[in-house]
């Protein structure tokens, strides 16, 4: 049986980070008798020059029609330049799901005194929050304007030459993503579902989304469900992680705790993540490109890899998704074949292409 899926390579090191994640998918499948046709495009800043665009229409084509993709790491400029091609994507295909499991495995370095119990899932809504990216420059007429009208409405008086972002929550897309949280709960037999927010000082914007996760709550009464405060979240993260199962947050917040509960299981290096549609599902590393790292060979694979076993758990090849995070897990516990970021003793240490050709052996 074969499967066609779009690869995406991406730039700074996602060329060379998706190569040996390609490598290991492609032997997984092949124990398992199986095979992916892999349609494969480059986006990013290193083909803006020639397409014009980092995102190329033919990229999003593909995707559309065989409705998986696996990407590479993609730069996105500080302050300037094109908007990132991670929240274009998820705008133009209406990927709202940012799936992002945070497990321990054994065997990776910690700063936690004991992360063996951690095992969370962060589900992030993916369309809205500040990431919609509505902002009005400072010292412009429309952003002047903007000011006065809501010094005019009662609402505050905000500084001159202020810079504004819009924060917009509905209850549609608050409503969606906290179902989709407790259909993965059910799915999966994962036990609790805890709303994230802020809504002790936003009372209507993160108001509206713990009001409506209290409502989707209720067609679910065999799941534990909490609500917390996001900075009450934090401190817990960090003390008592596994008090928490999966959590359903609104982008921002999402966004950073995703990265808070990375670091409690070793880093951005062993953390995967998909975006997840109606109709398609794009599966990349949680971490970015690193530029700096291009062509050194150093970077860990294991999170684009371990993306890379959610994509084949969402296709239903199910055994080589496991085949695939057990050889992922022994070069773990194994220590010897690991990259320096996770690597306990950093006089040991190997490269990218290294730490696949490990997890190789152990899937063959």
């Amino acid at each position: 049986m074969s499967h066609k899926i779009t690869l995406i390579r991406g730039d700074g090191s996602g060329p060379e980070l998706i190569e040996q994640a390609k490598r290991a998918i492609d032997k997984a499948m092949e124990i398992c008798g199986k095979n992916i046709e892999w349609e494969i495009f480059d986006a990013g800043a290193d083909i803006v020059a020639k397409e014009g665009t980092p995102l190329p229409d033919y990229v999003i084509d593909s995707i559309k029609r065989n409705k998986i993709a696996l990407k590479g790491p993609v730069t996105t400029p500080l302050g300037k330049g094109f908007r990132s091609v991670n929240v274009e994507l998820r705008k133009k295909l209406d990927l709202y799901v940012s799936l992002r499991p945070c497990k321990y495995y054994k065997g990776i370095k910690t700063r936690i005194i004991n992360p063996e119990n951690i095992d969370l899932v962060i589900i992030r809504e993916n369309t809205e929050d500040l990431y919609a990216g509505i902002e009005f420059e400072n010292n412009k007429e429309e952003t002047n304007d903007l000011l006065k009208f809501i010094e005019s409405k009662n609402k505050g008086k905000i500084r001159e030459n202020s810079a504004i972002s819009i924060k917009a929550i509905s209850e549609f897309a608050s409503k969606r993503i906290t179902k989709y949280a407790f259909e993965y709960a059910k799915d999966n037999s994962r036990k609790s579902v805890t709303a994230v927010t802020k809504s002790n000082i936003m009372k209507f914007s993160d108001g509206l989304f713990m009001h409506a996760a209290e409502e989707i709550s209720k067609i679910y009464p065999e799941i534990k469900f909490k609500h917390k405060l996001v900075d009450s979240l934090c401190m817990d993260l960090v003390t008592i992680p596994e008090n928490y199962d999966v959590l359903v947050l609104p982008n921002l917040y999402g966004d950073i705790v995703s990265d808070l509960c990375a670091g409690l299981i070793g880093g951005l290096g062993v953390a995967p993540g998909a975006n997840i549609g109606e109709n398609c599902a794009v599966f990349e590393a949680v971490h970015g490109s690193a530029p700096e790292f291009k062509g050194k060979n150093m970077l860990n694979p294991a999170s684009l890899i371990l993306s890379g076993v959610l994509m084949l758990k969402f296709i239903n090849e199910n055994k080589a998704a496991e085949i695939l995070e057990n050889a992922v897990a022994k070069v773990f516990e194994d220590e010897r074949y690991v990259t320096f970021d996770i690597a306990k003793d950093p006089k040991k240490v190997v490269g990218t292409k290294q730490m696949t050709d490990a997890i190789i052996r152990e899937i063959c």
